[in-house]
């Protein structure tokens, strides 16, 4: 019977509305209860045991410094730098709207931030330089999704701490897959507007933009070069980051005074005040299933009835794909990867490469309606209707789907840099 009551439970929430620390925590308090020990205490030691990890003082960290960077002025100087690269190719301006976007995505770490940050500079650019509509509108909420997979990426954050993977490798596996992305997109643009020229190189603007963008370029490879160079761990990198950030920004740039310094770190603040709550009650439900060995009996009932590693992964891939539709990509990872990761693992899947499978699979639910987050912002940051934006991204979810098949069955894309 207290089998039977626990989705019914999580039905009924659902139903109410509730938010995701309200389900998540009566799910956590009646699986202590109703199966283990019946001390709904422990939530809170196991909670903190499970949090007592040095490396979720990332996550605040490099929210901050993305925030920050994209408050200042160094999304509008990567957009002068490609848009000087690109001038003379066919779709320049599309060409660097999307290397726009994953630069700053490298630079951000969020997916949102780089569709807020580019997309209201770059949106008037591409409809007053006559493009069409729907490509710009699809471009800027697809392109903008490559802050999720490109280091420093939160969800591969969260994935780590989730499954204790290593942050520093998921990184690295992140940076194959995001240029495949990033390339596929270019080519559509390329493709699409091939008749658009906006001009000729012109060698001394070049320099001058590279000046002004140089230190928003630095920022992934002094992080990345730090880490696999030992000079810092991941978390120790987070704390680089956001030193950098205000150092550029307030004494380089000198775009960011201290009252909006001010502004930027408490929005930060309010932002964690509801993501950490959830992320320790997810942690102690990771520590109760782990105790209850529900993941390995999991694995053994799913083992009788997968026999091959492509099944698997077709499987969870279109699993994942259905979730990322009426899931938001964190509260996706903190309830899942515990689960799934032991089941990639008995088909022979690296967790590395299936953290990266699992990112993207997430992050082209950022496309996908009812709940796709980039076509909630860019309908109100576009002022267009949500049907209009959900069928200007259709191209660049297909162009993201053969993205993900070619990282999921060719492991080598994630695993080729940390192997």
């Amino acid at each position: 019977m207290t089998t039977i009551l626990l989705p019914i439970i999580i039905i009924v929430l659902f139903l109410l509305r509730q938010n995701l620390i309200v389900i998540l925590g009566t799910v956590t308090a009646y699986s202590y209860w109703a199966f283990g020990d019946a001390v709904i205490s422990n939530i809170v030691v196991d909670a903190w045991d499970a949090a007592n990890k040095d490396i979720l003082l990332s996550i605040p960290l490099f929210i901050l410094a993305g925030n920050i960077m994209s408050k200042g002025g160094m999304a509008s100087r990567l957009i002068d730098l490609m848009t000087a690269l690109t001038a003379p190719i066919p779709g320049g301006l599309a060409i660097a709207t999307i290397l726009s976007c994953a630069a700053f995505a490298a630079v951000s770490g969020s997916g949102t931030v780089t569709l807020l940050a580019i997309g209201t500079l770059m949106y008037p650019a591409l409809i007053n330089a006559g493009y069409p509509k729907n490509f710009a509108l699809g471009a800027l909420c697809a392109a903008g999704t490559l802050g999720i997979v490109v280091p420093p990426s939160i969800p591969l954050i969260l994935y780590g701490i989730m499954t204790q993977t290593s942050i520093g490798d998921l990184f690295l596996a992140g940076i194959m897959p995001a240029l495949l992305l990033t390339f596929l997109m270019l080519s559509y643009a390329i493709f699409q507007n091939f008749g658009h020229r906006e001009g000729k190189w012109d060698i001394k603007y070049i320099l001058k933009t590279l000046k002004n963008g140089i230190w928003a370029l630095l920022m992934p490879i002094i992080i990345l070069g730090g880490i696999y160079t030992g000079y810092f761990t991941a978390t120790e990198s987070a704390a680089v980051a956001v030193v950098y950030s205000i150092v550029i920004e307030t004494f380089i740039h000198k775009e960011m005074k201290f009252k909006l310094l001010f502004n930027v770190v408490s929005d930060t603040t309010k932002l964690l005040g509801s993501l950490f709550p959830v992320l320790m009650i997810a942690l102690s439900l990771n520590v109760f299933l782990t105790y209850e060995e529900v993941p390995q009996s999991l694995v053994a009932w799913l083992s009788q009835r997968i026999d091959n590693p492509v099944s698997a992964l077709l499987g969870i891939n279109l699993f994942l794909l259905l979730i990322g539709c009426i899931i938001d990509i964190g509260s996706a990872i903190l309830i899942l990867a515990p689960m799934l990761n032991p089941i990639a693992e008995s088909q022979g899947i690296d967790p590395i490469h299936f953290g990266i499978i699992m990112v993207m699979n997430l992050e082209i639910g950022y496309l996908t309606p009812p709940l796709g987050l980039n076509l909630i912002v860019a309908m109100g940051v576009f002022k267009e209707s949500f049907w209009t934006v959900c069928k200007a991204t259709i191209p660049f979810l297909i162009i993201m789907l053969v993205g993900l098949m070619l990282v999921s069955f060719v492991p080598r894309i994630s695993l080729f840099m940390v192997q």
